[in-house]
């Protein structure tokens, strides 16, 4: 599992990507993982620093991914360079027609990319995501083709979209694709600062400011230095959670999808950091 450059930009401390080394090292990180035993069904801990996968579980597991699919719907409307200023009215074509879900933002409500963006990326609105996918040069058929195609530049090799939201449970990678997409993610300074803002204010046209938690609680806990975060559920995919943190002074990549309870996700992600500051984790040598 060879981690290629997430694209031509920098990185969050602000030097160039480099390609990191197979997930399936050569050599075992000398930790027991034996001892790590998550609920989740599909897993992988990933180390950013050694390309090391501390844990996995099934990490070649085809399955739904369901709104992690917004990480990539961020990372396409970032890289068109779209204006973030632009407003854009939510439509009865971005009320869900496939899961019934509700959403806050109501037709009529206008708001700016950026925080179309926002409130995908933190607080999983539904709408948001179909709006930007919506607003797109070229509408969702574009949209979705230029999704599948970032999917393959990053080496996402088993996943495939179907819409920007995630609801469509034709949308699925692995968690070793899911590895990637957190790693090219990351390389994009909105989506680390608002898949991680804990909550928000938000206009939305015509009313008061609406105020928006993130999905993940994890990101108001003072426990957690967590550097891109994304929840997803819907029922063929279960309760799933990425996340790049550092955890026991390692940068990580974790992957935990298909989760079963609300908050089996969260438990599996504080077993991991346990797990890891009670391992005797050493920093490789530079």
């Amino acid at each position: 599992m060879v981690l290629p450059p997430a694209h031509a930009g920098q990185s969050a401390h602000g030097k160039v990507r480099k390609a990191q080394v197979s997930a399936r090292a050569h050599a075992a990180p000398a930790v027991d993982s034996a001892r790590l035993n998550l609920r989740s069904s599909a897993a992988l801990v990933f180390d950013e620093a050694t390309g090391e996968a501390l844990y996995e579980k099934k990490p070649e597991l085809v399955t739904p991914i369901a709104s992690i699919t917004k990480l990539m719907t961020a990372m396409v409307v970032l890289d068109a360079g779209l204006p973030l200023d632009e407003k854009i009215a939510i439509t009865s074509e971005d009320v869900d027609s496939v899961k019934g879900t509700r959403s806050r933002l109501y037709v009529g409500a206008t708001l700016t990319r950026q925080d179309l963006l926002l409130l995908a990326l933190m607080s999983s609105e539904n709408r948001a995501a179909s709006a930007l996918g919506r607003a797109y040069p070229g509408g969702r058929p574009a949209f979705i083709a230029r999704m599948n195609a970032k999917a393959r530049e990053i080496g996402m090799l088993n996943a495939r979209f179907l819409d920007s939201t995630g609801l469509n449970s034709e949308n699925v990678a692995t968690a070793e694709d899911l590895v990637r997409l957190v790693d090219a993610a990351d390389g994009y300074p909105l989506i680390r600062e608002f898949s991680t803002t804990a909550s928000q204010e938000v206009d939305v046209g015509g009313r008061r400011p609406m105020q928006f938690r993130n999905s993940n609680a994890l990101v108001r806990s003072p426990s957690w230095d967590i550097e891109v975060s994304k929840t997803g559920y819907i029922s063929e995919a279960g309760r799933c959670l990425v996340m790049k943190a550092t955890i026991a002074s390692r940068r990580v990549i974790i992957v935990l999808l298909d989760s079963v309870g609300k908050n089996t996700r969260l438990g599996d992600a504080n077993r991991i950091r346990k797990w890891m500051e009670g391992s005797g984790f050493r920093l490789p040598m530079s």
